[in-house]
């Protein structure tokens, strides 16, 4: 059973003594409600679907914040000191009127740490996840019965699993946020249903697509959408899982110009590897844009905001959400006087409140850094990560995508540097030396790096690297070689990684030594699993 936090009538003063009892789950429980499966720990399980606990450890080489990260000490005891503050207020008001208070505190200060906060109108509205922000934003969006909101999104293997189905007005999980039991792929009721169309970025070998293929294909949807009366909400990536932005800013800016009543844009920058200036560029063009707090942050997984510029504010903020996403956001989550709270339920999301304090904390740490400091280790790591994966025969890098934004950000800013690293395994030994591995040898792969992988090693003088574990990000499918489906694993720069290398020149060197010990356990992993399996030659 987990641990309980009880305020007695004996131990609290006796002007607030209106309740008896108040119950709250301790601060690693919180942290694995209020999301969807992907964070709930199973039963005898210490580790949620992405590998990572509700609890610090000091131990883990940490480089997978392209996909979750487990939580820092400096985060955990963030999110614990404000789960003492909700014991401590509810002695005298309700749950949810702390609930909403904390989360104005949140808006604040995520507004004045990305340099927005002086941006006329502008709004923040929190959920669960980047799936739920798009979920959301379709249902904002518009579309009706007869007219349909188009959406068109780049495929979800660059962006994720359920965006899809969210952007199409279903249930995209087995549980919703606020833990009612849903039944993924079924329509969420009352709710607008989206005709969804995915872009494909990679050709069937991984490699890029040209942009211009990728945005004239967008542009004849759009077009067609448009001259059926239509509303669209075009999702841009900025960055995908591999690092892709797509379509290119100029682009976007572009169609916005061209069919300004019918398309609205959703930037979907949930890594969060944007400087201060390119999301304010895209906020001034009056794009929405999607952040969450568990990526390039490293704050626990799920915690999502969607930025509204002022002028798309004033569009949306009279539009209702229909009553089937009760079970998907609360009222205290919108700002004040929008008609979509009208219909949510006025109740809290402790584990979404707790998730976004600890990401804060990281942010704030983060934004002491210069931009000069975080640009200089930033190219240090990718030339360090680059040579490593260029020069060993286990790996095989994915060439690094063109990272283009608006041509109104500054050049030459950290956000232009490469922070996802991805990569094939390469056979090294063996009848099938040089193959790419297939995509089951990578996911066995994956599934020991974070684990004691000593039971797999031949010599016990590698016990030691074996059994340190490590976070790298979760395969992402890239095509077929030799035939067979691959997947690219991923090593990522993130802003604790690079708090920490800005120490100095010691810190720095022991960040990248840690990155280098990163990708020996991979390789040694690997070499472990192409043994033990009979791939096709």
């Amino acid at each position: 059973m987990s641990e309980r936090a009880i305020i007695s009538l004996a131990a609290a003063p006796p002007a607030l003594r209106r309740k008896a009892t108040f119950e709250l789950p301790a601060t690693g429980q919180l942290l694995t409600e209020g999301g969807d499966s992907r964070i709930t720990i199973d039963l005898g399980k210490t580790r949620n679907k992405y590998g990572c606990a509700p609890h610090p450890d000091p131990a883990i080489a940490a480089f997978g914040s392209s996909t979750a990260s487990t939580i820092s000490p400096r985060g955990f005891a963030a999110a614990d000191r404000l789960r003492g503050r909700l014991i401590a207020a509810a002695d005298w008001e309700k749950g949810a009127v702390t609930y909403g208070r904390e989360l104005d505190r949140l808006r604040i200060d995520l507004a004045d740490l990305c340099g927005i906060a002086d941006l006329a109108g502008l709004e923040i509205v929190f959920a669960a996840s980047g799936t739920d922000l798009h979920l959301l934003a379709a249902q904002l969006a518009g579309g009706t019965a007869t007219a349909p909101l188009r959406s068109i999104m780049v495929e979800p293997r660059e962006t994720g699993s359920g965006v899809a189905v969210a952007l199409a007005g279903r249930h995209f999980s087995t549980l919703a946020a606020l833990g009612s039991a849903v039944h993924e792929g079924d329509p969420l009721g009352d709710a607008t249903i989206s005709d969804v169309a995915a872009i494909a970025l990679r050709d069937g070998d991984g490699g890029l697509r040209a942009a211009d293929s990728i945005e004239a294909q967008i542009d004849d949807l759009a077009t067609e959408a448009a001259g059926r009366g239509q509303r669209v909400l075009l999702t841009m990536v900025d960055v995908s899982k591999t690092g892709i932005i797509a379509p290119r800013p100029a682009y976007v800016a572009a169609l916005v110009q061209r069919l300004p009543q019918a398309v609205e844009i959703l930037v979907d920058a949930c890594q969060f590897r944007l400087a201060p200036a390119t999301l304010r560029a895209y906020l001034e063009r009056g794009f929405m844009v999607a952040v969450t707090g568990s990526k390039f942050l490293t704050g626990p997984a799920f915690a999502g905001a969607l930025l509204i510029p002022g002028e798309v504010a004033r569009r949306l903020r009279l539009r209702r959400l229909p009553p089937a996403l009760r079970c998907y956001s609360a009222q205290a989550e919108w700002p004040r006087g929008w008609a979509a709270a009208t219909t949510l339920a006025d109740v809290e999301n402790y584990g979404l409140l707790l998730r976004w304090e600890a990401a804060m904390q990281e942010l704030h740490a983060f934004r002491a850094v210069p931009e000069a400091a975080v640009a200089e280790f930033a190219a240090k790591f990718a030339r360090a990560v680059t040579e490593r994966l260029a020069s060993d025969p286990a790996f095989e890098p994915l060439p690094p995508p063109s990272l283009e934004r608006l041509a109104t950000t500054p050049t030459g800013g950290w956000d232009a540097i490469q922070m996802i690293f991805p990569f094939f395994l390469r056979h090294v030994a063996g009848p099938c030396a040089a193959k790419i591995f297939r995509r089951e040898e990578v996911a066995a792969t994956y599934r020991w790096l974070g684990r004691d992988a000593r039971g797999i090693v031949e010599d016990p003088a590698d016990d030691a690297l074996a059994a340190l574990p490590c976070e790298l990000g979760q395969p992402v499918p890239c095509g077929t070689r030799d035939g067979n489906a691959v997947s690219v694993l991923r090593i990522c720069n993130s802003a604790r990684l690079i708090v920490e290398a800005t120490q100095g020149a010691a810190a720095t060197a022991a960040v990248i030594a840690r990155a280098m010990t990163a990708f020996d356990k991979v390789a040694l992993v690997a070499r472990a699993v192409s043994q033990a399996s009979t791939p096709s030659v």
